[in-house]
């Protein structure tokens, strides 16, 4: 499988997860396409064309050859310099990793991330929020986000990467609507009452109890565990980075009693609290492990060997039936 192909699959898998659905995918990316086609020469010039086709801007090829055939990779959460570096002292010891795949984005990925979180218009819409409220907040929380992100050295894992010759990319989105789209089907399944018994079926997620034993155990943050879930377990897994603090209050209006999240800021967490609404942290990096293996399930089935690095906890699924296995 090649670098291009194995991208590729993964964007597909993302959107075949996406919560908004495909048709949802679909016109968002005609609505990149409405937005290009209004722009003046200059703008064109500098516009990422990828985003009219991957709806991902999150997701990219960063630097590389895409036509590299790809047997064994390197994968982390977060891939640093130090990480590139890790792959070529691999290298040295008999070990030559064809591709890099950070989870969380870098180079014009991370400087994209913003793009993204309109995704969450629509999960808040579906569960109650008017959409011209979810609109507006979430248009505020994009620009947050952009502003912070804007002074950041957003190409140095990516600069490291092609000084040394490697091929490099990110899949953020993609992975955390797989994970987004487990735990949805996780809570469907179960049916949960009580805060406690969310808690427990989360923790019977290989990546969960694993994280648990490295000291990032599921917690509850709000609420207690005897406290009633509500109406709605909302996930704030996928969309790129949390939403503003100000949703909460319309979020409980909506009828969410309790919110699933990775991670969490006091003040946010304040403001689920004044509004009664229940909070599980399901750790960062376990739930950014789910996300990931079940992406790259396809390709090490496929012979890819992965090589887990960097917050990574590896678990394979590779049948039905069949016990997931850590590494």
């Amino acid at each position: 499988m090649t670098v291009a192909e194995l991208f590729e699959r993964a964007i597909r898998s993302g959107i075949a997860a996406d919560p908004r659905g495909r048709d949802g995918v679909v016109a968002a990316l005609r609505r990149e396409r409405k937005q290009y086609d209004g722009l003046g020469r200059h703008d064109r010039d500098v516009f990422d064309e990828e985003r009219l086709t991957n709806p991902y801007a999150d997701s990219r090829l960063l630097t590389g050859d895409a036509a590299k055939t790809v047997k064994r990779m390197l994968v982390g959460i977060d891939i640093h310099p130090a990480e590139v570096l890790l792959s070529a002292e691999l290298e040295r010891r008999g070990q030559p990793i064809d591709l890099i795949v950070a989870h969380h984005p870098e180079g014009k990925g991370l400087a994209a991330l913003d793009q993204v979180m309109d995704l969450q218009t629509d999960v808040f819409a579906e569960q109650g929020v008017p959409i011209n409220i979810a609109h507006a907040l979430m248009r505020k929380r994009m620009g947050q986000v952009a502003r912070g992100l804007s002074p950041e050295n957003h190409h140095q894992s990516v600069d490291a990467a092609a000084l040394l010759g490697y091929t490099f990319l990110c899949l953020h989105t993609p992975a955390d609507n797989r994970a987004w789209r487990f735990m949805q089907q996780l809570l469907d399944r179960h049916a949960a009452e009580t805060v406690a018994e969310v808690v427990e079926a989360i923790q019977q997620v290989p990546e969960y109890e694993q994280a648990a034993l490295r000291g990032t155990p599921v917690q509850v943050v709000v609420g207690s565990p005897d406290s009633r879930t509500g109406k709605t377990v909302a996930l704030e897994f996928t969309g790129g980075t949390n939403f503003g603090k100000e949703m909460y209050e319309h979020l409980a209006r909506a009828g969410v009693g309790t919110i699933i999240s990775m991670h969490m800021r006091e003040e946010h967490r304040d403001e689920a609290e004044k509004n009664h609404i229940n909070v599980i942290i399901a750790p960062h990096m376990a739930s950014d492990s789910l996300g990931m293996n079940l992406l790259l399930d396809e390709f090490s089935q496929a012979g890819i060997e992965v090589v887990p690095c960097s917050g990574f906890i590896r678990v394979e699924r590779k049948r039905r039936g069949r016990k997931p296995r850590s590494k």
